[in-house]
């Protein structure tokens, strides 16, 4: 079953970060990223950029608008997302607990993903 990890933080810790802090944490993320692929159970893993480089389109208008920013009212923000192949929810909650450990603070959400595919739509996933 593929699940998508959401990772949260708050933006203004982690951009505060020195360059060797930042570097220390990716390199234990990355080592829990090898040893997935290596299973053959990592998806796209992605970082984003800060908020303040977000660009938001908002449907709820006729015509939609579009306003820089993702103006959240939420005090942590979506930074990252990883996408895994794992037999349950139980597993998907052992890796984003692994990545927790990795990367203190902030919170991980784990969501079944009901569609997916990596640039291909022919080769679709469907839960």
């Amino acid at each position: 079953m593929l699940y998508a990890i959401l990772c949260y933080h708050d933006e203004n810790t982690v951009c505060a970060w020195s360059r060797e802090q930042d570097e220390a944490v990716m390199g234990r993320l990355m080592g829990i990223q090898q040893r997935l692929a290596r299973e053959g159970r990592l998806g796209p893993v992605a970082r984003l950029m800060p908020t303040t480089a977000a660009t938001t389109l908002r449907k709820d208008r006729d015509p939609p608008l579009v306003v820089d920013g993702p103006f959240a009212e939420t005090k942590e923000q979506l930074l990252g997302f990883y996408l895994v192949e794992v037999a349950g929810l139980e597993e998907a909650l052992a890796i984003a607990r692994e990545l927790g450990e990795a990367n203190p603070g902030g919170a991980h959400e784990v969501r079944p993903v009901g569609y997916a595919h990596m640039g291909d739509p022919a080769k679709a996933i469907t839960s």
